[in-house]
């Protein structure tokens, strides 16, 4: 009995640090994106920004999540945190496809002012306003473009995400 107690407290303690480094991780890929706005002057699109919202989403629930003290509050956190994900991958994939194809836009005149009338655009509009174009080529950083590194993100988020459920669910079963 206190083994299978003693299992599952470690197995929480350590689904909690996972969610509080995937938080730590989002919130400093927005941070990179704000310097590369700032200082290198590569203005968001409306894609951008809504992979924005969707780095800080996963940021939000996941730093819910680690400080959750039961397996059910962090099931929902990671259920929020996945689907908000998986939000990434469609948004960013659509960035991807539209600079692959740059005869194509994003919808700057239907997507801007969506997009610029949600509140964190009012709250903080040189964080979540929208000044740039979608097709707009920036020099790519390590030979992918910012968009495809979003993308490989976004992946990777849900996958592990998927992954530590699947697995988590998989171990408590056992142990009961």
């Amino acid at each position: 009995m206190n083994r299978t107690f003693d299992a599952s407290a470690r197995l929480l303690a350590r689904e909690r640090r996972r969610l509080l480094v995937l938080a730590l991780i989002c919130i400093g890929l927005v941070c990179g994106a704000l310097y590369l706005q700032i200082f290198k002057g590569e203005d968001p699109c409306p894609l951008c920004i809504l992979q924005r919202y969707g780095y800080l989403l996963v940021a939000i629930f996941a730093l819910l999540g680690s400080t959750s003290s039961g397996w059910r509050s962090i099931a929902i956190s990671e259920t929020l945190v996945l689907i908000s994900a998986i939000f990434g991958v469609a948004v960013s994939a659509r960035h991807v496809w539209i600079q692959a194809h740059p005869s194509f836009s994003c919808g700057f005149d239907k997507l801007q002012p969506i997009v610029d009338g949600l509140p964190p655009a009012k709250w903080l509009p040189k964080v979540f306003q929208v000044a740039g174009l979608c097709e707009t080529p920036y020099p790519p950083l390590l030979g992918l473009t910012l968009p495809q590194w979003s993308l490989i993100g976004f992946v990777i988020i849900a996958i592990a995400v998927a992954r530590s459920m699947s697995t988590r669910k998989r171990t408590l079963a056992a142990g009961r």
